[in-house]
């Protein structure tokens, strides 16, 4: 008896542990847009030294971390960062030019955008040329009140192989 009862539980588990996995429902192309229009919003903000706007899609408690290793832990923090950078002439020469664009949607409410950015034409603090620049971005995106945040962005410097 004692095996009979042991087998209906064990079918009992293993049939009642069927899970479906939901679909998720996303509307890839308009949010996709969304995603990378934030982008846009990014670099028009570095290109008029306008803070507001390089900051604009990022939430307000945002982990954010440059290639130099600074990181900020909120918006305000990422505020008063750019305040400073886009004071420096030095840092704000230069062109950008995102290549590799890659959203992936994890979740209904959760994305994920990878980027490269070659940046052109920038200087060192003495005024000399630095080499072209291949900085990758990593953002986190949540959907929030039906608007995508960026809730961490990583940004990493691939160095020149010799």
């Amino acid at each position: 008896m004692k095996k009979i009862t042991a087998i209906l539980f064990m079918i009992a588990l293993v049939f009642g542990c069927k899970s479906e996995k939901k679909e998720i429902e996303i509307d890839s192309d308009t949010d996709s847009k969304e995603i990378l229009k934030t982008i846009d919003n990014w670099n028009e903000g570095w290109d008029a030294k306008e803070v507001e706007l390089a900051i604009k899609d990022y939430s307000e408690n945002t982990d954010w971390t440059n290639a130099f290793g600074d990181r900020m832990q909120s918006k305000s923090e990422l505020r008063q960062l750019l305040t400073k950078i886009f004071a420096m002439d030095f840092v704000m020469n230069g062109e950008d030019s995102y290549v590799n664009d890659d959203v992936q949607f994890l979740t209904d409410n959760i994305a994920i955008l990878r980027s490269t950015n070659v940046r052109t034409g920038q200087k060192w603090s003495d005024g000399t040329l630095m080499n072209d620049r291949y900085i990758n971005h990593l953002r986190v995106y949540e959907k929030s009140n039906n608007e995508w945040k960026i809730i961490s962005h990583m940004i990493s410097q691939a160095q020149e192989k010799k």
